[in-house]
């Protein structure tokens, strides 16, 4: 009778490596390391890949945020499972190098003073810098410094950060120094939020500033057109409200067209104006006062009874300029200047 797989090998396996216990239960699908559930990757291929896709969706300054705390939680949990386990600090420290290499993680020296709170981790072969090899980065790795910060920060109960001393990956070493500082994960989280809100904030006036000049472009060009009606008329209808600018533009345009439509009169249409101010005042008299120097006459018309009422209380002045109620007055007006006529269609 054929043997099926569990029958022909072994379901139950127990190594120890270094003082540090391997052990598998293929039956029920186990492997564990230190009485603990764990699993393998193959660093350069599934595990970059993994890391790769991290730093894809979240960018790279968010993924070194996330490796680096992810790294410091990590050490807090290894901190915390170690003095459980053997209690006394030094021992600890002087039992995580043989732990550490042989969980894969590289061959790791540790220098550290206990009194002070200072230690200097050095790391050869490191899983992280072989990461860093196989993606073609130079960026320095996080997670390895920031695991550290968090193992000694568990060990001596106490806030501790790292420097990164040296991080060469052609020669697959790397050394960390960590001292105790007031720096936390915290701090760093919340400083990227602001950055990035700071960045959004950036973004938003950017894109505020590019639409308000787009509009104000649109505005420039639409704002003050100069329409013939024969080749001696012209009319300008105003709409809206006239600040400083806008008025400027209004004045540089009509004054910079004008001639080249050799008009004789120039009908300026506020029929779109609804209230009016002594910047407007001012601007419709520099007009007026142009168009004469050109040569030409000035109506004005589509004056409101409310704009009238306007100019009336604030005694504005506009000159020597004809007036007309609509539009349609003004042109039959000009064109009696002109020798022309509009003629009604006969009735049937």
């Amino acid at each position: 009778m054929n043997k099926t797989p569990n029958e022909l090998f072994d379901t139950q396996k127990s190594v120890d490596v270094n003082g540090s216990s391997f052990e598998w239960d293929t039956s029920k699908g186990i492997f564990q390391f230190e009485g603990g559930d764990v699993m393998l990757f193959w660093i350069d291929s599934a595990f970059k890949v993994f890391l790769d896709s991290i730093e894809e969706i979240t960018g790279e300054g968010t993924a070194d945020l996330v490796f680096e705390t992810a790294g410091y939680r990590t050490g807090l949990v290894v901190s915390d499972f170690y003095k459980n386990k053997i209690g006394d600090i030094k021992t600890s420290i002087e039992a995580l190098p043989n732990i550490y290499v042989t969980a894969g993680w590289g061959k790791t020296f540790i220098d550290v003073n206990i009194e002070k709170k200072e230690a200097v981790i050095t790391i050869s072969n490191s899983w992280e810098t072989k990461v860093k090899k196989a993606q073609g980065s130079k960026r320095m790795g996080r997670f390895l410094p920031g695991h550290w910060a968090g193992v000694f920060t568990g060990l001596f109960d106490t806030h501790m950060w790292y420097e990164v001393q040296e991080d060469d990956s052609t020669s697959d070493l790397l050394k960390i120094k960590i001292t105790e500082t007031d720096i936390t994960p915290s701090d760093n989280i919340r400083d990227l939020v602001q950055r990035e809100e700071q960045n959004e904030i950036m973004k938003l006036e950017a894109m505020v500033e590019n639409r308000t000049r787009e509009l104000t472009d649109l505005i420039r060009e639409i704002s003050s057109p100069i329409i013939p009606v024969t080749d001696h008329i012209v009319v300008i209808p105003l709409i809206g409200k006239y600040n400083e600018l806008r008025s400027k533009d209004m004045l540089e345009h009509t004054l910079t067209s004008l001639p080249q439509h050799r008009a004789k009169i120039v009908i300026l249409d506020l029929t779109g104006i609804k209230s009016i101010d002594s910047e407007m005042i001012d601007m419709l008299n520099k007009l007026v006062s142009s168009a004469r120097l050109f040569g030409m006459e000035t109506l004005l018309v589509g004056i409101s009874p409310e704009l009238s009422m306007e100019v009336t209380k604030h005694q504005y002045s506009l000159g020597d300029s004809t007036y007309f109620r609509n539009l349609k007055h003004a042109i039959h007006f000009a064109f009696a200047k002109e020798g022309m006529f509009i003629q009604e269609p006969s009735q049937p």
